[in-house]
């Protein structure tokens, strides 16, 4: 990165995008941008708050790309007739995917972690980011959500952390292959499940992200972490999990609504942890995100007594509020393994679950439909209901032969209470109508930050 040099984020709102600004910014460039939702008068709040920070906006017009001395931050599949990249092509600008200058940024820090894994990683990127802050190591995090332990009113949409120590935080990406740009310290290998590629893409991405860093902590209960990881005979990793053989691992779980309770085991002694955050998927994460922090140095004890200060991410199983004794909350589920970890960590519990799901496109359908209905099938009971609408849609060419019925299908098939309903307006008309006292309402989905406006809509009209 050139603190000199002039960036322009095509698409600065994103989750990808808007805390990488953040961070570039920081460093001393400028920044400017543009983005579809603000053309179209969505997520006006983030916007000004990009705005308050000293960082331009444009129409995705192409008139926010001046010179050739411009470098462009674009997805590597956004086309070419996208009136930014066409401005951008025509001056002659050099272009950048968010992935790659990210990966700059992160390989030149004198010390880093990234977070690999199918699901859990932007909880545990939080985790990490706030053990090692909590511990005076004052670490730059970039993150795909809003960390909530660093929100404050200057900071609204907290998901980057700029420190002036030596750590770099990062979640890394594997849908994009992104991962392989970036040469860890300490890489952290949640799970590898079925999301973006298929098994065989994944497993090579995520071997070769284990075998470049100098510690692997990795995940024992996962089938295909430990396959991967087993030939590898990788020096000092350190493996995490319910399994007894793990370095890292717990006993003597008690499950909370809004917690647990477990006793942690780690380098030959015993320690009481509570946390704030629900699911024994919060557990796992705890416990990668602990024998991270200690490969980087931190104490177990100062991360235990860090990570139970933990308070979560937004759209991380973040209770919008009750009312008339009817829960709603709001959640970043959308791949198998997510959606599970959600719907168990609620059917802990009793209640009637009504769970709405908006999938994140029609390419993810066709990848993973039949195990999203699975899914749903499993984890939800006879009295459940679920609800899909449309899957979201900003434009452009998309298959749309397989759409949000085929999963509401095969769960209906299974013995599910399943409707689609196309839109969004009508599904939450319905989830009003069908709510009653003891309810829990999760709103699902990715990739389209209203969503937590729809969920906060059903709360105020519960009130009614």
């Amino acid at each position: 990165m050139h603190k000199n040099k002039s960036y322009f984020f095509c698409g600065i709102g994103g989750s990808g995008m808007l805390p990488l600004a953040n961070i570039v910014r920081d460093a001393g460039a400028n920044v400017a941008g543009s983005d579809r939702a603000l053309d179209q008068g969505r997520l006006g709040p983030k916007f000004a708050w990009l705005q308050s920070l000293g960082i331009d906006l444009f129409p995705q017009d192409g008139s926010g790309l001046m010179n050739g001395d411009q470098i462009l931050i674009a997805s590597a599949a956004i086309e070419d007739s996208v009136p930014d990249i066409a401005k951008a092509n025509a001056l002659g600008c050099a272009r950048m995917t968010r992935a790659e200058l990210l990966a700059n940024l992160f390989n030149t820090a004198p010390r880093s972690v990234a977070i690999g894994g199918t699901s859990g990683k932007s909880t545990v990127t939080g985790m990490i980011g706030w053990i090692l802050t909590d511990a005076g190591l004052d670490p730059t995090i970039m993150n795909g959500a809003v960390m909530k332990n660093f929100v404050a009113d200057n900071a609204p949409f907290a998901s980057a952390r700029v420190g002036q120590g030596e750590v770099f935080v990062s979640e890394v990406d594997e849908s994009d292959g992104s991962i392989a740009l970036f040469a860890p310290e300490v890489a952290v290998l949640n799970n590898v499940s079925l999301d973006h590629k298929s098994l065989e893409e994944l497993r090579q991405l995520f071997g070769d992200f284990a075998k470049k860093a100098k510690v692997c902590v990795w995940n024992a209960d996962d089938a295909e972490t430990a396959a991967l990881v087993a030939p590898m005979a990788l020096q000092d990793a350190v493996s995490f999990g319910f399994s007894a053989e793990a370095s890292f691992r717990p006993s003597n779980v008690t499950d909370l609504p809004l917690g647990s309770r477990f006793t942690l085991h780690a380098m030959g002694d015993a320690y009481p942890v509570t946390l704030i955050v629900p699911g024994r998927h919060n557990i796992a994460n705890a416990l990668a995100a602990i024998a991270a922090s200690v490969a980087l140095g931190v104490s177990v004890a100062q991360a235990v007594r860090s990570v139970e200060r933990f308070n979560g991410l937004a759209r991380r199983f973040d209770i919008v509020g009750t009312a008339n004794n009817i829960t709603v909350i709001d959640d970043f589920g959308h791949n198998p393994d997510k959606i599970a970890a959600t719907l168990a960590t609620l059917k802990a519990f009793p209640g009637r679950i009504i769970a709405f799901f908006q999938p994140h496109g029609y390419g993810p359908i066709r990848v993973m439909g039949s195990e999203l209905a699975g899914v749903f099938a499993d984890n939800l009971g006879v009295d459940d209901h679920l609800i899909l609408c449309d899957p979201v849609y900003f434009g452009g060419t998309v298959d749309k032969s397989i759409g949000s019925q085929s999963i509401t299908g095969a769960a209906a098939k299974a013995g599910r209470n399943a409707e689609y309903i196309p839109t969004r307006e009508d599904c939450g008309n319905r989830i009003v109508e069908l709510a009653r006292p003891g309810d829990r309402i999760v709103i699902m989905g990715a990739r389209d930050d209203t969503l937590s406006a729809f969920a906060a809509d059903i709360l105020e009209r519960l009130k009614l």
